[in-house]
């Protein structure tokens, strides 16, 4: 499971959602041997006042959190944030200087879905990659 959760200027976000989505999902798949269906991606678009960052970022500056189960392996996670670097900067034009990444990691237990606990799921993919 990949809950993905992506902040920025409303200006900004409003004019690269879709380029923005598809970019972390694509490195998602990838890195993870994700299944390509599942994409759960909230995007929380903030006014200026709302979002306060340093003036070494550009207006594009955008904050990506990323849950996930725990389990999949250092190697795994780098791939990653390597791959959500090069898709952002390559598909939407956004400089890594102006991204930043956070991966929390949780147990199965600790989630429920489709009403039961994450870890009394039958996935239809490898979460230990």
């Amino acid at each position: 499971m990949a809950q993905i959760k992506i902040f920025g200027l409303k200006s900004s976000l409003d004019s690269h959602k879709l380029a923005l989505s598809d970019s972390i999902h694509s490195a998602v798949v990838e890195a993870f041997s994700y299944p390509i269906d599942k994409k759960f991606h909230r995007f929380l678009a903030l006014d200026k006042s709302d979002f306060i960052y340093p003036e070494s970022r550009s207006k594009n500056y955008t904050i990506i959190e990323i849950s996930i189960f725990e389990d999949r392996s250092i190697q795994a996670k780098k791939q990653l944030i390597k791959l959500i670097f090069e898709n952002i900067e390559r598909e939407v034009g956004i400089k890594p200087k102006d991204v930043e990444i956070t991966i929390f990691e949780t147990p199965k237990g600790n989630w429920g879905i489709r009403g039961k606990p994450g870890d009394e799921l039958l996935l239809d993919y490898k979460v230990n990659v």
